[in-house]
């Protein structure tokens, strides 16, 4: 019998019923869940008190939802360090998860002002941008955009870029990463990035975005992370900063 608070909402209630759901494994990562109208007449409701609830739910990561689609049970979240310079896929599979990277684009284009600022580019510079969308077991949870100076890694749009672009710099360009400089923001999903997420427009997501220096200290690339926020846990620990200086004095 499930017990509730007297003073409890009902938004409270249909959520607390769902995460009993989940954390007794009756509702598994992936299972998708009945549609807003099924549960409305489940729990004898509107359609707006359930939306209340499932949008708590994703706002904490135990649920997600794709445009179209409905509803899901979402796995745990993906703990992102950026101070953690080791390829993705490794930070990927040391959590046991498994990671797809499909590349939409490569191409040179014109730098926008921001980019030039950004990588300290004269106006009207060329640049590389790579596009890549990212799964985790097999669900889309980033959409990452790359921007790279050519003169540093010429030829490369001839390479698989589906692979890890970390571990591509180092063995054909010689390029370590040194230091970078991260900012990270929430904002919200429009016109292509909330399609290659499967969201709606207006969707809350987080942006991650990083300017990055080569071993001697000189900008080498920038990157913008498009993350659905209920996928990915951001951790920082100091004890990554005092690494990377020792290994900086080496």
């Amino acid at each position: 019998m499930i017990m509730f608070e007297r003073n409890t909402t009902l938004a409270t209630q249909i959520r607390q019923s769902l995460e009993m759901q989940i954390d007794s494994k009756l509702l598994v990562a992936g299972t998708k869940l009945p549609s807003e109208r099924e549960l409305s007449e489940l729990f004898d409701t509107t359609r707006t008190t359930v939306k209340e609830a499932l949008l708590a739910m994703e706002a904490e990561g135990r649920i997600y939802c794709e445009d179209r689609r409905g509803w899901f049970v979402a796995p745990p979240r993906l703990v992102y360090n950026p101070l953690y310079r080791s390829p993705f896929h490794q930070i990927v599979t040391e959590q046991k998860r498994q990671l797809e990277t499909l590349v939409l684009s490569s191409r040179t284009i014109v730098a926008t002002p921001a980019l030039c600022q950004e990588l300290a580019l004269p106006t009207l510079s060329r640049i590389t941008e790579v596009t890549r969308l990212r799964k985790l077991d097999g669900r889309v949870v980033l959409l990452a955009r790359h921007f790279l100076k050519p003169e540093r890694f010429p030829g490369i749009l001839e390479h698989d870029l589906s692979q890890s672009l970390t571990s591509l710099y180092e063995q054909q360009y010689g390029v370590r990463y040194g230091r970078s400089r991260f900012e990270i923001n929430p904002t919200a999903a429009w016109g292509e990035v909330a399609q290659a997420l499967m969201l709606a427009e207006g969707s809350p997501i987080l942006l991650i975005s990083c300017v990055n220096y080569d071993q001697y200290g000189e900008i080498i690339d920038c990157d913008y992370e498009y993350w659905r926020h209920d996928a990915v846990r951001i951790l920082v620990d100091s004890q990554e900063l005092e690494r990377m200086k020792a290994n900086a004095l080496i």
